[in-house]
């Protein structure tokens, strides 16, 4: 019968060291999952809803031979870039501000 059983065998202390460094580096990586999950979480549950868009004007009267390539508006004004090279620019009730000559690139 063999009487030579881990049982019966002291711990080696290098054994010991290692089973302890497993078992702090098994809790530290649960942890760190959880904190993970918890985080995103949170970020998820952020009111994530996108800038209000300003009020446009029911009708912006553009001139007759303008055609619209880009709009951008601003704190109580609208830009409008057009096809012949002007920019426009209107109040929020739709009156034109001003007319200027742009250079674009072609």
């Amino acid at each position: 019968m063999d009487t030579n059983t881990p049982e019966d065998e002291p711990d080696i202390p290098q054994l010991r060291f290692l089973r302890a460094l497993v078992t702090v580096l098994a809790g530290v990586m649960i942890v760190g999952l959880l904190v993970l999950i918890v985080l995103i979480v949170i970020r998820f549950r952020e009111d994530r809803t996108a800038p209000a868009l300003p009020a446009l004007p029911e009708a912006i009267a553009l001139p007759a031979d303008a055609r619209p390539l880009a709009v951008t508006a601003g704190p109580g004004w609208y830009l409008i870039v057009t096809e012949d090279h002007r920019a426009l620019v209107f109040s929020p009730d739709g009156t034109r501000i001003s007319e200027t000559a742009l250079t674009l690139p072609e």
